[in-house]
């Protein structure tokens, strides 16, 4: 591949048809909100029973991963504003084919999610209402979002901004009984001190290096952030403002709420796994109906997932076809939406509901696989776009460095080398070598594919 190759520009257009409806209320609410995430409250449990109060420590490990990524995604998007992303990101640092493979890795990642946040909101639905079908309120939950995204992209932010002022005035309202019932101050309750944390590492390195593989992948969906900034008012601001408050962000509403947990809960619960571990911990406190109370967090939490995700696939979906990287039909914009691209999108998701009935044992199990390390394979285009980016950018347009990632380059290698520590241990768990293997095996298919594009369009030019 050649140097002018690999560093041309995306070919995605400056004026760009898509719209800016998102006020930096929406942006700011979205970056918010994309912290908390399902995975938070429904995937942690499980990471608590393996690897007990070192949960803590596993999650403060992989939120410093996390917070060295969104800062390098960040220092590119507020340089160059693209609804692409990651993927045009990789584009214009490594080669067309980079941003090929990061961009429909990802569209695939966050399809299959639609699907899976889609049977998670309806099984919540259908245990209030058992007489109805599950499939039913996916479909109608499908509909609502895909109309939602087909309208102006304004009411995507103000489904999002609601959605997220919800999560976050339950998160911070159980922190803050959480921390009364810890400094025995709340009413009716006694402090348990330290009293369950004494086996900090019940369960050994094993147990840690599950909770560590189950908090990396808790983390996705903050990309979601950069893709929006694209259609905001004001592009680099609005990435700016939330990659500098991610740190905290991160910091308080997951490894703050683990501390609370653990302190709280005895990690050996049963109930941790079976209710969840907010659901635990309310308990525990005698909170009256708590368990619904968080059924209906975890609802909005899936639902502001499904919203959000069917917005950043029909988005990254849309750059990708401006850059000459996939079928035009998906490009075409109508009212300032990718509307092709939405109603693609969200039949993609459904389509996986429907694998999850008519074939769970074979084709819905291996697409799960297939996108299980898709958020790893695309930090680490992020890392290397980044590393190439920045060079660049300080020689020929150091103005734009408005968000400069820290210690470069030194933390963006040390960025990588945990990367590369989290393939190492998915290697190392049966469970998750399988997904290793599936998504290595995706990722170089689409290379391939898009290294092929790339001599074609080399040869043609």
């Amino acid at each position: 591949m050649s140097n002018s190759t690999a560093t041309d520009a995306p070919r995605q257009p400056v004026d760009s048809p898509l719209s800016h409806g998102l006020k930096q209320r929406h942006l700011s609410m979205i970056a918010l909100g994309g912290v908390i995430g399902a995975g938070l409250f429904v995937g942690s449990g499980a990471g608590i029973a393996a690897a007990g109060p070192s949960i803590v420590v596993a999650y403060a490990l992989s939120g410093l991963l996390v917070m060295l990524v969104m800062r390098m995604l960040g220092e590119m998007s507020a340089a160059y504003p693209s609804s692409g992303s990651f993927s045009a990101h990789a584009e214009r640092a490594i080669g067309p084919w980079a941003g090929f493979t990061a961009g429909w890795a990802f569209w695939v990642l966050l399809c299959t999610a639609v699907g899976l946040e889609g049977i998670g909101a309806a099984q919540i639905v259908h245990g209030w209402l058992p007489g109805t079908p599950e499939w039913a309120w996916v479909a109608l939950f499908m509909v609502v979002f895909c109309g939602t995204n087909l309208a102006a992209v304004r009411n995507f932010g103000e489904f999002e901004f609601w959605f997220a002022a919800l999560k976050v005035g339950a998160i911070s309202l159980f922190l803050v009984l959480g921390v009364l019932a810890i400094c025995g101050v709340l009413p009716g309750t006694d402090s348990p001190g330290t009293s369950h944390l004494g086996d900090f590492l019940p369960n050994g390195g094993n147990g840690l290096i599950i909770g560590l593989l189950a908090s990396v992948f808790a983390y996705g969906g903050l990309e979601t952030v950069t893709i929006a900034a694209a259609e905001s008012e004001n592009p680099v601001k609005g990435v700016a403002s939330a990659v500098r408050t991610a740190m905290w962000r991160i910091a308080l509403f997951y490894v703050g709420s683990m501390a609370v947990i653990v302190t709280l809960v005895p990690w050996d619960s049963p109930e941790v796994v079976e209710k969840g571990p907010y659901v635990a911990a309310l308990d525990e406190l005698g909170i009256p109906g708590a368990g619904q109370l968080m059924n209906v967090v975890v609802l909005v939490a899936l639902l502001s997932a499904m919203n959000a995700n069917i917005y950043g696939a029909s988005r990254i979906g849309y750059s990708l076809v401006e850059r000459g990287q996939g079928p035009k039909v998906l490009g075409r914009v109508s009212g300032g939406v990718p509307r092709i691209a939405v109603l693609v999108s969200s039949l993609f998701g459904f389509g996986c509901v429907l694998l999850s009935y008519w074939r769970p044992d074979d084709v819905f199990s291996w697409l799960l696989n297939m996108i299980g390390a898709v958020i790893l394979v695309v930090w680490i285009f992020i890392a290397a776009s980044q590393l190439r980016l920045r060079r660049r950018l300080e020689r020929e347009t150091p103005e734009k460095l408005v968000v400069r990632m820290w210690g470069f380059p030194w933390l963006t290698w040390v960025a990588l080398a945990g990367m590369a520590a989290v393939f190492v241990l998915m290697a190392r768990e049966p469970d998750t070598r399988v997904q290793l293997y599936s998504t290595g095996g995706m990722t170089l298919a689409l290379a391939a594919v898009g290294y092929a594009r790339q001599r074609r369009g080399a040869a043609r030019r």
